[in-house]
């Protein structure tokens, strides 16, 4: 076989070898939050962004089905009956639903009390507990149905089994989980500029770098207006879950030129 052929041969087998890599390896099915008929596009917004309780700054992150937290679990009744939850429904005590301090509104969490063995499947409307240790606030309907109406607090691991009123089988959330396709909550649009050209073919080699370099983050290319008119190509790194966490892979990363910015 002579050397023309050899490095035919050498370039297929590559070629073959990275298609089937390719194929191989599943994408989560990633959606971005949107109006429900719970909660509205403009209050799924809101229930993302940072915020500070009680001297505490909570960062609301993604989600994934078959996602767990384990901690403490309260519930709460009477006293916030007929008032208004963060996404803005009326708080009913006998629905099945939660509060949660970072989980994005209307995510269905099966709830397992782990002292007694029981569980319920709550929807997320609120946000909270504030309280340490504590992770979920179940309703009183909810609570009762694992027993905190009587013990007030308990141990409990929480798992996301679906969204927007929809729940997944364990099954199917164990499937999808070996083959990497479960669904993925994104809740937000922040990203970090990486780069600004004025030539599109700069812009182009720096999109090529970045998208290898952390599988869970997309670049992308931006042309702006400069200030003579002239276009500008700004290469942005986007899918951060919150402004905290771009804000922590450009420090973590070593990027003192780069900046937060918001599609």
């Amino acid at each position: 076989m002579n050397k023309l052929s050899i490095f035919l041969s050498l370039i297929i087998i590559f070629t073959l070898s990275f298609s089937l890599t390719g194929c191989s390896q599943k994408r989560h099915m990633i959606k971005k939050p949107h109006a429900t008929k719970y909660t509205s596009a403009a209050r799924q917004r809101a229930t993302m962004r940072s915020y500070k309780v009680l001297g505490k700054r909570y960062n609301p992150t993604y989600v994934e089905e078959g996602q767990v937290m384990y901690g403490i679990s309260s519930w709460y009744g009477p006293n916030f009956h007929g008032k208004y939850t963060s996404n803005g429904e009326v708080y009913n005590m006998h629905a099945r639903t939660a509060a949660h301090k970072t989980w994005p509104m209307d995510t269905m969490v099966r709830v397992k009390n782990l002292q007694n063995g029981k569980s319920t499947v709550v929807r997320i409307n609120d946000r909270g507990p504030f309280v340490r240790g504590r992770i979920i606030d179940c309703s009183y309907a909810a609570g009762k149905e694992i027993g905190l109406d009587r013990m007030g607090i308990a141990r409990v691991a929480i798992e996301v089994v679906g969204f927007a009123g929809k729940v997944q089988s364990a099954a199917t959330i164990a499937k999808r989980k070996r083959s990497h396709t479960q669904t993925r909550i994104r809740l937000s649009n922040f990203g970090v500029q990486v780069g600004a050209f004025r030539r599109y073919a700069g812009a182009q080699i720096y999109k090529r770098k970045y998208a290898g370099f952390d599988r869970r983050y997309k670049p992308i290319i931006k042309k702006f207006p400069d200030v003579d008119g002239a276009p500008l190509y700004r290469v942005w790194l986007m899918g951060f879950g919150s402004e905290q966490e771009a804000r922590d892979f450009k420090e973590h990363n070593d990027m003192p030129g780069a900046f937060i910015v918001r599609n």
